[in-house]
């Protein structure tokens, strides 16, 4: 089975980088690690802990979302809600509050779901954004916990994979086969034209 190390990266969208690397390297301290673009084309990434980035597109046009609340029900095509960012200590929370008010950003108060304490923003693009700190003694990575009311079928399967849900492989591509193509930002770190 595969086995994942975290989010690679999560890839956003913004009309404004040079104030979106304000906010997410300035304000929230993570290091911008990568830049690659061309006229008209900016894609950063910006790292969130050891394993995980998030990225940014910069692109003509695009304009700060409304600000939404997170997890408020909405109607029609919508793909996503908000992130979440965990911190190590509770002390950290207080702190971002702190920062992201003294920057002029609304913040929720802290919120107690039970497992995890959470506040609530929004980036200068609109992305609703949640940093959270796990309850002491309550870790749902170690010991998952289905505490859904009207819970489903496949939910009472358990918090293990059941591959066999899904076709099994029964054609792998061979090494032979295997080509990696040059894309944007390869020139840059290997000199590859695309």
């Amino acid at each position: 089975m595969v086995k994942f190390n975290g989010v690679n990266h999560l890839a956003m969208a913004t009309g404004d980088m040079d104030r979106t690397i304000r906010f997410w390297r300035d304000l929230l301290g993570m290091r911008l690690v990568a830049g690659l673009g061309r006229a008209g084309y900016r894609h950063y990434f910006l790292q969130i802990s050891e394993t995980d980035l998030i990225a940014f597109f910069e692109w003509s046009g695009v304009e700060a979302v409304p600000n939404k609340e997170h997890g408020r029900p909405v109607k029609g095509p919508f793909i996503f809600d908000h992130v979440s960012f965990g911190v190590e200590r509770e002390e950290d929370l207080w702190d971002l509050k702190d920062k992201l008010e003294a920057a002029g950003f609304p913040v929720s108060d802290m919120i107690d779901h039970g497992f995890i304490h959470s506040i609530y923003a929004h980036d200068p693009n609109g992305i609703p954004i949640e940093f959270s700190h796990n309850v002491e003694g309550i870790d749902i990575r170690k010991e998952p916990q289905i505490r859904d009311q009207a819970v489903s079928r496949i939910t009472q399967e358990g918090a293990e994979p059941r591959l066999e849900a899904w076709p099994k492989v029964t054609k792998r591509t061979p090494p032979s086969e295997r080509v990696v193509y040059p894309g944007a930002g390869s020139e840059l770190f290997h000199g590859k034209k695309r």
